[in-house]
């Protein structure tokens, strides 16, 4: 994604652009697939609204019409003891607007509320210079708090926990409420108050897939060269290696492994599963299951046709598809197991299954001079933040280029 967007930025500022993709299609993470006849997200499946970032670019790809939020109905935490319990109403990436509130005590029990409570107490400033948001959670409300509801809630939508999130990135404007308001609870309190009434996340009717189709559509009609297995081998200020042909120009990668890695990839699979269950019309566990550490394997698990309506009304009553996402490898056998425990019903048939993994780049070494560098590993996790940054660093490229 990274890659689409940095190309049709630039070639919309007027540069000659080739675009070249190892693999045999584009998108990375953002896929489609097939599963029980139905088109489906292979990969990511909605986006943070902050910033308008994804919707701007959806509005400017024609899709304006087709920006979805999801359902209302409420998410829930599996517990590390096992049990399962409705996520706080009043939060911002698990942390509490009211420490005290009985979804809250129900979730984390009174003794790390009443510890939660105490950045009622201390002086606004304690955390302001926190760089990540574990930092800042672990400074204001304490470490039982962190682990036991932001975690949970972080791994399972960005698959990060808090120590490994910038700040300021996944929560823009949180450290200015934070002085602003003198404490973090009415710092959340305070942004859910002022933002508009949108969803935090958002979706595409039919698919968050199809951002990438409408990108290379674009891509095409602008007459951007799309070299689809294309693989680079070196790199350099002012020119690429591919094969044995020499391209020369300015140079911007959205292919961190490229520059080399730091430490190794991290796997991630997201097993679909397409039932047959009518006991899941009821909506057990609202719109998905995030999962605390300690607890059962998965990530998280999202009940799609319950989350996305669009969705629902595609396939009908009684039949039904869930995702369960996992840190490493998983099986569609362990997935249908696992959804079970998540959901509290037995599953009646499985009509199909598909198990996609994906490797997210942990670190990655330095580019080299005058190369420049977008894409996941630079600019964090999620479709708002790669988006974001690829558009800001094509427009700083054009700026370069229009001096030289």
């Amino acid at each position: 994604m990274a890659g689409l967007v940095a190309a049709r930025t630039l070639v919309l500022g007027g540069a000659r652009v080739t675009l070249l993709e190892a693999s045999d299609r584009l998108g990375g993470t953002v896929a489609q697939q097939t599963v029980g006849g139905i088109l489906l997200d292979a990969g990511a499946e909605s986006f943070a609204t902050r910033r308008g970032t994804v919707a701007r670019l959806a509005t400017s790809l024609g899709l304006a019409e087709d920006v979805v939020e999801p359902t209302a109905k409420q998410e829930w935490l599996r517990r590390a003891d096992g049990s399962t319990v409705p996520l706080p109403a009043v939060s911002l990436l698990g942390i509490p607007g009211v420490p005290l509130a009985s979804d809250v005590l129900s979730v984390v029990g009174p003794r790390v509320a009443f510890r939660a409570l105490l950045d009622e107490l201390i002086p606004g400033t304690v955390g302001a210079r926190s760089t990540t948001l574990g930092q800042l959670v672990r400074a204001r409300m304490g470490q039982g708090l962190l682990d036991e509801l932001v975690a949970p809630v972080t791994q399972g939508l960005h698959s990060r926990h808090p120590d490994d999130l910038d700040l300021d990135r996944i929560a823009p404007g949180l450290r200015q409420a934070l002085l602003r308001e003198g404490s973090l609870a009415r710092a959340v309190r305070d942004l859910q108050t002022s933002a508009t009434a949108e969803a935090p996340i958002a979706g595409i009717r039919g698919g968050v897939h199809r951002l990438v189709i409408e990108l290379a559509a674009d891509l095409q009609r602008f007459g951007v060269d799309v070299r689809l297995g294309s693989r680079v081998t070196a790199v350099e200020e002012g020119a690429v290696q591919v094969g044995g042909e020499r391209l020369e120009g300015s140079v911007l990668i959205a292919a961190p492994h490229l520059l080399g890695r730091v430490k190794p990839d991290e796997t991630l699979t997201v097993v679909t599963l397409v039932v047959d269950s009518p006991e899941l019309d009821a909506a057990p566990r609202g719109g998905g299951v995030l999962v605390a550490e300690g607890g059962a394997r998965p990530l998280t698990l999202i009940h799609a046709t319950v989350k996305w309506p669009w969705l629902g009304e595609r396939v009908g009553p009684g039949r039904h598809v869930i995702r369960v996402s996992y840190r490493g490898r998983a099986t569609a056998k362990q997935a249908t197991a696992d959804a079970e425990q998540l959901l509290g019903v037995a599953l009646a048939t499985v009509v199909d299954s598909a198990v996609v993994e994906w490797r997210r780049p942990a670190a990655q070494g330095p580019a080299p001079e005058g190369v420049w560098v977008t894409g996941q590993a630079t600019s964090g996790t999620g479709l708002a933040a790669v988006v974001g940054h690829a558009t800001a660093t094509a427009e700083a490229l054009l700026e370069r280029l229009a001096h030289l």
